[in-house]
């Protein structure tokens, strides 16, 4: 089974799917499931490209969750080995998607088409959910994918999503949550003028100055046990007026929190608009909610992934919450137990991104595990 889900994983990377561009690879993992009994159902939204591989209609029912689209290569004259070549090189196989995530999306299809060639009456049902939206704006994919089965009443009780979870180690690390993500663009207004006459003017930049130390020293909460504390990121810093002698009249802080349960949506932006007001500075912003906390905390899909992980590697994997957004932040909420199990994630959005070319069949067999121990019971 190396041989194969390699040989997939690398026809995944040589197709050149920067998102949202599918570049035909829902197609071809399509191909590979249609003689086991998986149909395919085409929910495609404007120019992204969805897909629902079904297996089964009775439930419990066990998703596979990723995505086919890749973030841009940028300058292929740095990479090691050419970024859709999907190039061995030693024990590592290299290539823009090697381990974000069409590694993982190799692995997933090769288990589950394994799982359905051993086990052709196992209990409920097993998808895969597909999207190629999910390094891009986030809008069309794996959330609509969501509102259209929710809607026909269709449930899923576990889903593993393929996300680069490990950190140093295969199955070292299983992501059972995430912060949720809650963004801003903040303008302070001032007054513009010429540098030499300060009195005449009101700089935004220096009358913001305070306002900002201020928010980058703030203790939001403490986190619990699941979470660590939240944290606040200032991603850009803009003003001026072109002019090495102007006062500029507008300065704009773009910023981001990554915050914990213990701190929710509301009460962050309730706390933000109290210091703008008690600094007295005139202001407005602009609020942008990407995702809201979730975690599995128990349940059988957790325990499941667990063992799966020390059988296939020996490990004990660590549970966390860190990181980045996923898509699982589209089916978490709904209910549902949800994991990201998936390659290293070292390298990812890199030049040179690679994975170890011997875990991705490693990774199929820890996949394999867990639809056996959820729909062999």
């Amino acid at each position: 089974m190396t041989d194969d889900t390699l040989h997939l994983a690398k026809e995944l990377i040589r197709r050149p799917s920067v998102t949202p561009d599918d570049a035909g690879c829902q197609q071809l993992i399509h191909e590979r499931l249609a003689g086991c009994g998986f149909a395919r159902e085409v929910m495609d939204c404007g120019e992204v490209v969805n897909s629902w591989m079904r297996r089964g209609d009775a439930a419990p029912l066990l998703v596979f969750a990723g995505h086919t689209d890749v973030v841009p290569a940028g300058d292929g004259a740095a990479w090691k080995h050419p970024p859709f070549d999907a190039a061995e090189d030693g024990a590592l196989l290299y290539g823009r998607g090697s381990a974000d995530m069409k590694g993982g999306l190799a692995a997933m299809v090769c288990a589950c088409r394994r799982f359905a060639e051993a086990h052709p009456r196992h209990r409920g049902s097993i998808a895969l959910l597909l999207t190629s939206d999910e390094e891009g704006a986030g809008r069309d994919g794996t959330r609509h994918i969501m509102d259209t089965l929710l809607a026909r009443g269709e449930r899923i009780a576990w889903c593993v999503v393929g996300e680069p979870s490990s950190e140093e180690h295969l199955g070292d690390t299983i992501r059972h949550g995430r912060r949720g993500s809650l963004s801003a663009s903040l303008t302070i207004r001032g007054k513009q003028g010429h540098v030499a006459y300060p009195h005449l003017a009101r700089n935004p930049i220096h009358l913001a100055a305070p306002l900002l130390a201020k928010l980058c020293a703030r203790q939001w909460d403490e986190g619990n046990d699941d979470f660590p504390p939240t944290t606040f990121q200032v991603s850009a810093v803009r003003a001026g007026a072109g002019a090495d002698n102007v006062i500029p009249g507008d300065l704009r802080i773009d910023f981001n929190f990554r915050f914990s349960p213990e701190t929710g949506e509301d009460e962050l932006k309730r706390r933000v608009a109290a210091m703008l007001e008690a600094e007295g500075l005139n202001w407005r912003i602009e609020w942008r909610l990407s995702g809201v906390p979730f975690v599995t905390a128990h349940g059988e899909l957790l325990a499941a992934s667990r063992e799966a992980v020390r059988e296939v590697t020996g490990r004990e994997p660590r549970l966390s919450t860190g990181g980045g957004t996923s898509d699982a932040r589209f089916i978490a909420p709904h209910g549902i137990q949800t994991v990201e199990l998936g390659p290293v994630n070292a390298s990812i959005h890199q030049v040179d991104e690679h994975v170890i070319a011997a875990d991705l069949a490693r990774l199929s067999d820890i996949y394999l595990r867990v639809a056996e121990k959820l729909l062999l019971h």
